[in-house]
Order: structure tokens, then sequence, then C-alpha cells
């Protein structure tokens, strides 16, 4: 494939881009604030799944568990597709990827295999990540694994899309967001964990990042320099609301809404918020806090009636982050570190970190 004619993405502003180094040594380049949006993202998804939040009429835990979602999506989409703008080589791409997920993916499938036996074909859909797609067929303990299910099949059909056309593929992610959104408004889905009625939301964060990086013109990066961060806060809260009718259709560009404005501006205290340590923290496991709650929901620390369970919280949640801080520390970022070792950084690439 010949890249030769396609000029590099423009580079971020230095003002919120800060120069790091990567464990290869080569130069990469982090943005805090998406730490920050990860952070919020799986809080979001702990309290919507966890806490009672507030009065059940107002469905507040509907909300936050849609809009977490949604800036989880988002924010992946947004990296990915950044991330192979920038000329990453598509085979590192791929295995970092693997990397990233199946490991912990796959030991959680394993350990809710072993509480209870299952046919399969439903263990190898699982194991694929193709359990979401119909008929669901998830664990018992692993429903919660669907948005891995997307994710996987994202990054199988982007990666199929750049080996096919290069870089240039990537343009078609905006038209593919519309499409699926066109989709979800014809088949009446406001919400769904089947990948083509879900993942308008992770290419709407590919679209913030081509917008972001200039690759769909000045006019439209003008337009995200000048996005207003509060309105796309209470969008993203409106469209994310149940009784919202068609506005949830509007949910994914909500959240890339959010994100983008918060990438060139917002109140300096909230800004520092998000690029804060603890947040910074919560970000960096934040996947395997995702992955472990939702098993641990369905052991003894999540049954009993609805006091008794809401009197284990605590110890759940302090369960949950302690196995995940153990589970990123000491098996997933080993593995990560061998794989990125192996694969190696190609000459003058350039890694998006940030909220990863």
């Amino acid at each position: 494939m010949a890249e030769e004619a396609l000029p590099p993405a423009p580079t971020m502003q230095p003002a919120r881009v800060n120069a790091i180094s990567s464990d290869s040594g080569r130069p990469s380049r982090r943005i805090p604030v998406l730490d920050g949006w990860r952070a919020i993202s799986i809080l979001l998804v702990l309290s919507a799944h966890l806490l009672p939040l507030g009065p059940p009429r107002l469905q507040l835990n509907w909300v936050a568990g849609a809009a977490g979602m949604a800036l989880f999506f988002t924010l992946s989409g947004f990296l990915i597709v950044q991330f192979l703008a920038a000329g990453a080589p598509l085979g590192g791409f791929v295995a970092k990827r693997l990397a990233r997920i199946v490991p912990l993916a796959w030991s959680a499938i394993f350990v809710l295999s072993v509480w209870q036996r299952y046919p399969p074909m439903t263990l190898a859909r699982n194991l694929l990540f193709v359990a979401n797609l119909p008929p669901a067929a998830f664990l018992i303990g692993g429903n919660h694994l669907w948005s891995l299910c997307v994710e996987m099949q994202f990054y199988a059909a982007i990666a199929t899309i750049c080996f096919l056309a290069g870089r240039r593929g990537l343009y078609l992610v905006p038209v593919f967001a519309i499409a699926v959104t066109v989709a979800r408004v014809h088949a009446g889905e406001t919400i769904s964990i089947v990948t083509w009625h879900r993942i308008d939301e992770i290419l709407a964060g590919g679209t913030l990042a081509l917008v972001e990086a200039g690759w769909l013109g000045s006019l439209a990066r003008r337009l995200l320099q000048h996005l207003p961060l509060l309105g796309a806060g209470v969008l993203l809260a409106i469209t994310s609301h149940p009784s919202a009718g068609a506005l949830q259709y509007l949910r994914p560009y909500a959240a890339a809404a959010l994100v983008g404005a918060s990438l060139t501006h917002g109140p300096g205290g909230f800004r520092a918020i998000l690029s804060s340590r603890p947040m910074a923290y919560i970000a960096g496991i934040s996947y395997a806090l995702y992955v472990i709650h939702g098993v641990l929901i369905d052991t003894w620390l999540g049954t009993g009636s609805r006091v008794v369970k809401y009197m284990k919280r605590p110890l759940l949640l302090a369960a949950t982050f302690f196995l995940a801080h153990l589970s990123t520390r000491y098996f997933e970022r080993p593995i990560n570190r061998a794989v990125r070792r192996l694969v190696g950084a190609s000459r003058g690439s350039v890694v998006v970190v940030g909220g990863a």
C-alpha cells in the first residue's frame, strides 16, 4: 500500500499536549484530560450498576450507565483512530489491542466457566467476542462483556479497512457513523448491545479524532474549538435518559462534543481535575475495574435482598478496586510491556496516550 501521497496528520496544539517518553524510548504524546474522561466514564458505570442514584422514578442509574458507556466508546474511537491516523503500523496496532483486551477478558471468562458448565458454542462465542450478536449468549456474571465484543469487532473492522485502503480508509469513519445512526433510527433502537446498533458511539469518537487532527478541514476544527462544554454535558445527560425519545439517537455525538470541547477549552479548575493524578490512576485501572466489578456482582458480594446488597456495596467496591489494582499492575501491564517490546515502535511513529 503506497501512502507517500498522503501527508501526515497535523500535530496537536502544544498548549494542551505534554511530551512524555514511551516504554520504547520514542517520543509520544499525552492528552491528560482524556484520563479524566476515562475515569469519569468508569465511575458513572460503576455508580449505575452498584449504587442507588436518586429516586427510581428519575431513572438516574440508566442515565449514568448510558452516558458512561457513551464516553467510554467515544474515547476508544478517538484514541484508536488518532493512533492509526498518525501512521502507526497496522500489525503493531492489532498486537497491542489484543494484548490490552484479551488476557483479562479471557481470564474472566475462564473463571465464569468454572462456576457453571456451558455449551462449547457459548464459550466459543464469548472467547471470540461475538456473544453480543443475536441471539446473545453470555455467561452468568459476564453480561457486561458485551461492550468488549463491540470494541473487538470495531478493532477488526478498522484494521481491515486500513489494510485494504491504508490511512485513507479512515475517511470512512464519519460515513459509517452516520450510517449506523440512520440504521438505529430505522430500527427504533435508541440503545442496544448489538454492534451495528451501538458502534456509532465509537465511530463518533473516531470522527472527533479526524476533526481534531484537521483531516476534515479547518472549518470543522474551528467549530470544535467553539463547542460549549456545559451545553455538550447537558445534551449528553438528556440524550442518555430513556424518556428523551428520538433525542437518544444523538447520544454518540453529544459524548463526542463533550470530549472534543474539553480538548481545547473549558474552566481551568475542571480541566485541572480531569488531569489530576487521582483521575489518571482510576483511568489506568479502568479496564480492570469494568471487567472485575461485573463478575463480582454475581458472587456473594452482590447477592441478597435489596438492603443486604447495598450493605455489602462498600466491600464489593473495595474488592473491585483492590483486584483491579493487582490485575493492572501485576498481570496486564507486564503482558502489554512484553508485547510492546516484541512489536517495537516503528521509526517516527507517534504513540497517543491518555485514558488508553
